[in-house]
């Protein structure tokens, strides 16, 4: 069940010229002062604050980025922290993130709302040319949001009737069948043209609620599961635009106003009204680069039908951005995501070698959607990286043969073939290899056999030199992932 574009329906012309009068006032600041705005998205646990927070102290501090052609060339000459230039969204909290990693070795909290940073990087030219007007100068306004909230962008082109039908079809899949029991159970007493009723309304919207929360869980780890404020509902906790679930009329039977299924129809629209469609104007619809983080490991832990449902959630994702080449004339009007990159999270979970087929696998799983973006002017890329990486590799010899293996300290309680760690003790893990020919995974007949050993690994101690000098947070392919997304923008 592949959703439409639901940007051919998704805006009103009231919307459309507000997006319009925005991308005015837009391109008219970045005349006097340029700047970009970038998307950072994924679905929950993905990494996107832990992405932030390393990019940010990467550059502010002089970070190891080879590939990222501004500082290996010795052309960045600053990047720093300049206040946030909207005074309605929260603070990325950069500082307390930061603190988590460093001092007390846990990751910081997760996403569950919409945050924004202003990084401002100042660079000399490429060109010798450009040199001799100064230096280059440009603000990046980075807006943290879950990805959950971007599945929710097709609601808006779909009747509630529509997106019930959807939701119960998918309540019964056989990997999901399980999940929705006891909703199921409940459900089938129900009269959907019956009387409306407040206490009934909220009971259902409560089981399906924990429907979809059993479907987030490690365990099975789908994807797909709209809408995505019921999981971070933040202050609209407990509101009618929150307290709904899906229903489905007997066939030939209407609903009457006054009836529960109008009701719930009724609050499926506010909640299109009050959440998701001022998310789309006031926010997504601004974005210049995006970047989409894949927690596909933990897919591959769940089974073939977390991956399944992972390439069908990336798909409805990449199908709701505006893909296109920014000129001078369109920018006047409205913006235009010029690049998105997918991007593999967690290598470091993996030995190097495994690092080129996780790319493969993730390339693989949005392929289709990455040639349409790509027909349609915007360039698209997909990368394996670990943010930060929180271990290193080593070799064991076993048997005579040498093993390679990952060197890590496990947080507390993971465990491996009934070992428990003690969140302490840095281990050896032989994480094991994905296939060389990953695509085999999502063939239809796979049994998905991959061997793979993951645990959770504690944020890593930072390395000094020999002068003393502590450096900054290590990772994996963060500079490819700079360069795709700024490198041009510097110059």
């Amino acid at each position: 069940m592949r959703a439409n574009n639901p940007l051919q329906a998704i805006t009103s012309l009231t919307d459309d010229a507000l997006i319009a009068f925005d991308a005015l006032g837009s391109a008219a600041r970045n005349l006097v002062s340029p700047g970009l705005r970038f998307g950072v998205t994924g679905l929950s646990r993905s990494g996107k604050t832990v992405f932030i927070t390393s990019l940010v102290h990467n550059l502010v501090h002089g970070g190891r980025l080879p590939l990222f052609s501004a500082q290996a060339s010795g052309r960045l000459a600053q990047a720093c922290l300049q206040p946030q230039p909207d005074d309605n969204v929260p603070r990325f909290q950069y500082e307390d993130h930061l603190n988590a990693l460093l001092e007390d070795r846990i990751w910081p909290s997760s996403t569950r709302a919409i945050s924004e940073l202003r990084l401002t990087i100042e660079y000399e030219s490429a060109s010798a040319w450009n040199r001799t007007f100064g230096r280059g100068r440009i603000s990046l306004d980075i807006v943290d949001y879950p990805g959950e909230w971007l599945l929710d962008l097709p609601l808006l082109g779909k009747s509630y009737e529509e997106w019930s039908r959807e939701a119960l079809a998918l309540s019964r899949l056989p990997n999901r069948l399980s999940l929705a029991k006891i909703w199921q159970e409940k459900l089938e007493d129900i009269d959907p043209a019956a009387q409306e009723d407040e206490t009934l309304a909220r009971e259902q919207a409560r089981l399906f609620t924990d429907y979809l929360r059993e479907c987030r869980g490690d365990r099975t780890a789908l994807s797909t599961l709209p809408p995505g404020r019921f999981l971070m509902p933040g202050d609209l906790e407990g509101s009618p635009a929150l307290t709904f679930a899906p229903l489905e009329l007997a066939q030939g039977a209407t609903a009457t106003t006054g009836s529960l299924h109008a009701m719930m129809a009724r609050r499926y629209e506010s909640y299109k009204s009050i959440v998701v469609k001022p998310f789309f104007r006031d926010h997504f619809a601004r974005l210049d680069r995006q970047i989409v983080l894949v927690d596909v490991l933990q897919a591959l832990n769940a089974g073939r039908e977390a991956v399944i449902d992972l390439e069908n959630a990336l798909a409805d994702i990449l199908a709701c951005f505006r893909p296109g080449r920014a000129s001078w004339l369109t920018s006047l009007f409205s913006t235009r995501t010029e690049r998105i990159l997918f991007a593999a999270t967690k290598a470091d979970h993996l030995h190097h070698e495994n690092h080129d087929r996780l790319e493969r696998l993730l390339s693989q799983m949005v392929d289709k959607a990455v040639r349409k973006a790509r027909f349609a002017g915007a360039k698209v890329n997909v990368v394996a990286i670990a943010a930060i990486r929180a271990t290193r590799e080593a070799e064991l010899n076993e048997g005579g043969e040498s093993l390679p293996v990952i060197v890590g300290t496990p947080i507390k309680g993971e465990t491996i073939d009934g070992e428990t760690f003690d969140g302490e003790t840095e281990t050896a893990i032989f994480p094991g290899d994905l296939p060389r020919a990953p695509g085999h995974l999502l063939a239809k007949n796979s049994d998905l056999q991959t061997d793979l050993n993951f645990v959770r690994f504690r944020p890593p101690r930072l390395d000094e030199t020999e002068d003393g000098i502590t450096l900054s947070l290590p990772h994996i392919r963060l500079d490819r992932a700079l360069e795709f997304l700024l490198g041009d923008q510097l110059r």
